[in-house]
């Protein structure tokens, strides 16, 4: 199960519900690490998140197909909404939303495979993780210094709030880019992630011209390359907010490694 994973979001939640009455109009108002997002539109992403777990929209076929995009619709809804109007959303639906996930830790349902469109499909469980990484991702690289705007701290990231956010992110691999990524593997890649929440797996090409990429745990016999980076840098470049090349180290074949590290892009 992935009861880390909704303690790491609720975690990542207060330190973010303590920053916010620290911020001002002018704070929220400003360019945020994520582009073409304001610290508030930041956010009203988060509680839009919220929002749909707890009250799902009925699906429009209209909506972008494109996660990213998906998202970028979302925000504009909440453009002409005032600070006080996104945070209010924010504040109400993030609560019920943790009570969900936590409720999602529970057999049978905890193994239900859940479509997020645009992104893949995971065991209900793993879904606390997926808010893990969001919260984590947008208030550490996104809103806060040095990538983000606002001068204000939160306590160093340590295990228990960054492994269930790897967790994620390794999940998502096979999945989010499809085949574009699965072109780029065509030997066995380890990834060596240290510091909190360190972790080592293997991205092993598909099996077939139809498959897809898979992830294993551990590191495989065999492999044409290891990448080395810390768990947190790997949040930054895995997420394309920074580039790869300033935070990772290659040991033995470099060329075969470096297409799967330009392509990836976890949303």
């Amino acid at each position: 199960m992935s009861r880390e994973g909704v303690a790491s979001a609720r975690r990542s939640s207060e330190q973010l519900s303590a920053i916010v009455p620290r911020v001002d109009d002018r704070g929220w108002e400003s360019p945020s690490a994520c582009a073409g997002w304001r610290v508030i539109d930041v956010l009203a992403h988060l509680g839009a998140l919220a929002h749909e777990a707890v009250d799902p929209p009925t699906p429009d076929p209209s909506w972008p197909k494109n996660r990213e995009r998906y998202h970028d619709m979302r925000v504009d809804e909440r453009r002409g909404r005032s600070h006080a109007e996104v945070i209010e959303e924010w504040r109400r639906f993030t609560p019920r939303q943790l009570e969900i996930l936590e409720a999602g830790q529970q057999v049978p349902q905890a193994d239900e495979p859940v479509l997020v469109p645009g992104l893949g499909t995971y065991p209900r469980h793993l879904l606390a993780n997926t808010m893990a990484f969001n919260v984590l991702c947008h208030l550490r690289y996104d809103m806060l210094e040095p990538s983000g705007p606002l001068p204000f701290t939160v306590p160093p990231p340590d295990d228990e709030l960054v492994a269930p956010a790897v967790e994620f992110m390794l999940a998502g691999i096979p999945q989010m880019q499809g085949g574009e990524l699965t072109a780029t593997v065509s030997r066995p890649l380890v990834l060596e992630f240290t510091g909190p929440g360190a972790t080592t797996a293997t991205v092993v090409p598909a099996d077939g011209p139809d498959g897809l990429l898979t992830v294993e745990p551990g590191a495989a016999d065999g492999a044409a390359a290891r990448i080395h980076s810390t768990a947190t840098d790997f949040i930054a470049w895995g997420t394309t907010r920074t580039a790869w090349r300033d935070h990772c180290r290659i040991t033995g074949e470099a060329a075969t490694a470096e297409p799967f590290l330009d392509c990836l892009n976890i949303v």
